[in-house]
């Protein structure tokens, strides 16, 4: 039983507003009271050998004063031994009570280790035995007992509830209703479960919490709220110094000459100086510290050690390419107003920041074509382009070119010409495709063209063909445009059974809305129904 106890631990605390719940585990032993005689808290070898009880109880925090408690026992004995009449039995009973809690703020503190109460309630008896009237009970049950907490999450409990049994007949006399009584004097272990509440994680519940936003990394007592462990007003966790007294200012850190700087980290602590010269004097505010100064009452430069340099640019007058203009040491004192690493004299671009390889002038992609001659300055490309790419190489931009991922010729738009017999294979398709009249159905005599067709599709995988059906103007717009689609698909399905790659076959009916010829006479409208192949270029 101890080993499930244990494991009830988790998050468990003391049984209150935050833990809710306890546990106990206990043992004890139970006394007569009767028409035999009376044997409360007489704990004699006999009472505390035979009349053992065992059981579990659970109690509910209701609020500071009043917790709500269950308690079952079974008990092998029950019986009284100081006459020479005895009796004997076993003994399970069930509780409910309310206990009073005399540590609620009000008679005990509610830190108080050691928290008594009382109870008043009822229960059920039910009483077996060769020696014993049995039968059922139900008690009245008042008590009272006292919890010795041993750490936060387990405690020590005594426990004496005596029950007024409603009848008169377990020990086999009767002299009068509730005269038959007995008392269970228990201890054992409790645990208090049920999850903490504390928002700010400082270990103390928000209940007790007098600082409830606390920061995780501070220091709290008691009441939840920052420690100030040296008493200077600043608090420990924001305390540079927490064990030594010291200023706001320096983050709780001594600061004896107040300056500013703590004295740990003033080089000059017992002068008052400057935070950016770790708290030494500089009297003419050169940025050199006095003790290390040659000319401490003259403003001058560190590389100077002090001394000469009329334009602040820490370069000596003297040696200074350019005395009246703050300059870099690196550019004998002249400047570099854009900072890029070139002197001006010699940027060709002086207020846009550049590099040395291009003379001081942006490239903003980085391709070696600076931005005022770079027709592609926010895409790498080549200097042969002027700056712009040429993903496949063809000599023609990607911005101009039709086919930037496929290489071609630069007459055709950068894509890739079509075979000369494909060109004229193509060209033969335009009428050599033939279908019945007023139908989608190809003639016989156009599967030749088909077939060769078919193979410059499959011979060529980047080929992405798309074929365009076109009829006369004879008939209804509609009808046309339909009849142009059946035949345009009716073209694609042959080619697919021929081998051709169906994601690179598609059909498309134009209708009558692109003639070549007129559709005045039977010669033109012969050249308007046709069927067209084009081809686009795939990576």
């Amino acid at each position: 039983m101890l080993t499930l106890a244990m494991g009830l631990l988790i998050n468990a605390y003391g049984q209150d507003q935050e833990r809710k719940w306890n546990l106990g585990l206990l043992g004890g032993t139970s006394e007569y009271s009767g028409d035999l005689g009376n044997g409360f808290f007489d704990f004699n070898s006999t009472t505390l050998k035979e009349n053992w009880v065992a059981g579990l109880s659970l109690s509910r925090y209701v609020n500071a004063s009043f917790d709500f408690s269950v308690m079952g026992t079974y008990g092998q004995k029950w019986g009284y031994y100081r006459t020479l009449t005895d009796f004997s039995g076993e003994m399970t009973q069930f509780s409910a009570y309310f206990k009073y809690k005399l540590n609620n703020g009000y008679l005990v503190s509610k830190e108080s280790k050691i928290a008594p109460y009382i109870l008043a309630g009822a229960g059920y008896m039910k009483t077996t035995g060769s020696n014993i009237q049995g039968g059922d009970d139900f008690p009245l049950i008042v008590g009272a007992g006292v919890n010795f907490r041993l750490s936060k999450v387990i405690g020590i409990n005594y426990q004496a509830t005596m029950g007024y049994l409603n009848s008169d007949s377990r020990d086999r006399l009767s002299g009068g209703q509730f005269n038959d009584a007995t008392l269970i004097h228990t201890i054992g272990l409790n645990f208090n479960m049920g999850k903490m509440n504390d928002k700010d994680g400082d270990g103390v519940a928000d209940e007790k919490d007098k600082c409830p936003d606390t920061p995780k990394e501070a220091k709290v007592d008691k009441k939840g709220c920052p420690m100030d462990s040296d008493g200077d007003g600043v608090l420990d966790y924001q305390d540079a110094c927490p064990q030594v007294s010291g200023l706001a200012e320096t983050k709780g850190c001594p600061d004896k000459d107040k300056d500013g700087v703590a004295d740990m980290d003033d080089q000059c602590p017992e002068v008052s100086g400057l935070a950016t010269l770790n708290g030494c004097p500089d009297a003419d505010g050169d940025g050199i510290t006095d003790s290390k100064d040659k000319c401490p009452n003259v403003k001058g430069t560190l590389e100077l050690e002090g001394c000469g340099d009329r334009d602040g640019d820490k370069v000596k007058d003297e040696e200074d390419k350019c005395p009246d203009k703050a300059g870099l040491a690196k550019f004998s004192g002249c400047p570099d107003t854009d900072d890029d690493g070139v002197m001006d004299s010699e940027d060709l671009c002086p207020d846009k920041k550049g590099s040395e390889a291009t003379k001081g002038c942006p490239d903003t992609d980085s391709d070696g074509v600076v931005d005022n001659i770079d027709k592609c300055p926010e895409v790498a490309g080549l200097p042969a382009n002027s700056g712009c790419p040429d993903t496949d190489g063809d000599g023609l931009n990607d911005s101009a070119d039709n086919c930037p991922n496929v290489s071609g010729p630069t007459s055709n738009g950068g894509c890739p010409e079509l075979k000369v017999a494909t060109k004229q294979l193509f060209e033969k398709a335009l009428q050599g495709i033939q279908f019945e009249t007023g139908k989608a159905v190809i003639k016989p005599l156009s599967y030749p063209i088909l077939n060769s067709i078919a193979k410059v599709v499959t011979d060529n995988p980047t080929y992405k063909l798309t074929i365009e059906g076109h009829t006369d103007s004879v008939g209804e717009d509609g009808a046309n445009m339909t009849l142009s689609q059946n035949r345009a698909d009716a073209v694609a399905k042959y080619l697919i059974t021929k081998g051709a790659d169906p994601m690179r076959v598609s059909g498309v009916g134009m209708g009558e809305t692109k003639p070549v010829d007129t559709n005045i006479n039977a010669a033109g409208r012969a050249r308007n129904r046709r069927v067209e192949l084009k081809v686009e270029f795939l990576e």
